[in-house]
């Protein structure tokens, strides 16, 4: 890495040349969509006021907009902010402000029924950082209301990235991947940062909300992309029917790429 490279310009560089809005839309990729946007439906109740935090291209933001719901979002990249605003309807009642998921000065405190936290945590690289998001994300978010998480899992990378394709032998990544315990580490060229559940369970400890659901999104998808676009639509909806019913089951979430925390803030 180049310690004269603005950390953002990793960042700018990967989404001006990645199709965030495709990732989410082939038959693969709705199942994150699907499965983060079911939990999302459990919680929502009319009137809720909704802030989406790193809204990306605004996948998520737009659709409950279009549901009725109030939404406010936040994006640090330019890029994605102005297709953001060119996938806005008209009646959209909708924001869009360019920021970061650290520092939310700009919005009041014990605002907003739901806060939707599911980009930013793959970004920061360290836990100051981190823990500086969710407690932000915590602020602005009213007593009794919901925090939604997104995580990327450590293991999945090292299925995927270390022994499918290769990486664990590429020296380029020695000083990231720890060979004996495979955790695996990041900095801002390799844009990702992965987790593992305790090291979530330690980033909440000390914040004030409890969890209600913790899951994987996207589960077995990543390995069988293929078989799912085969899929006839019959099979399609088994495949989801299956999903669904083991995305919070302890002894199968840790295959996932994407994990969803799901928490209440106190009411006090």
């Amino acid at each position: 890495m180049n310690p004269n490279t603005n950390p953002t310009e990793y960042l700018k560089i990967y989404y001006e040349t990645h199709d965030e809005d495709g990732r989410l839309m082939s038959r693969a990729g709705q199942i994150e969509y699907l499965t983060t946007m079911r939990y999302i439906e459990k919680y929502l109740k009319p009137g809720m006021r909704i802030l989406e935090i790193g809204a990306a291209t605004g996948r998520y933001s737009h659709t409950l907009a279009r549901m009725g719901y109030q939404v406010d979002a936040i994006e640090l990249l330019e890029h994605n902010i102005e297709i953001f605003k060119q996938n806005t309807q008209p009646g959209e009642n909708i924001t869009i402000t360019q920021g970061n998921a650290i520092d939310l000065s700009a919005f009041p405190a014990d605002a907003y029924d739901m806060t939707l936290l599911l980009g930013p945590m793959y970004h920061l690289f360290t836990q100051e950082d981190q823990h500086a998001a969710l407690s932000e994300a915590l602020r602005v978010t009213k007593p009794g209301g919901l925090l939604f998480t997104a995580y990327c899992n450590n293991e999945a990378t090292i299925y995927n990235f270390c022994f499918m394709r290769g990486y664990l032998m590429d020296p380029h990544f020695f000083p990231l991947i720890d060979k004996e315990t495979f955790k695996c580490t990041s900095n801002p060229e390799d844009r990702f940062v992965l987790h593992r559940p305790e090291e979530i369970d330690a980033l909440m400890a000390d914040l004030p909300a409890d969890r209600l659901h913790f899951l994987g999104t996207d589960m077995m998808t990543q390995y069988i992309k293929d078989t799912i676009e085969a899929m006839s639509e019959e099979m399609y909806q088994y495949y989801l029917k299956y999903h669904f019913l083991i995305c919070e089951r302890p002894d199968m979430i840790g295959i996932t790429n994407h994990y969803l925390d799901i928490c209440r803030k106190h009411e006090n």
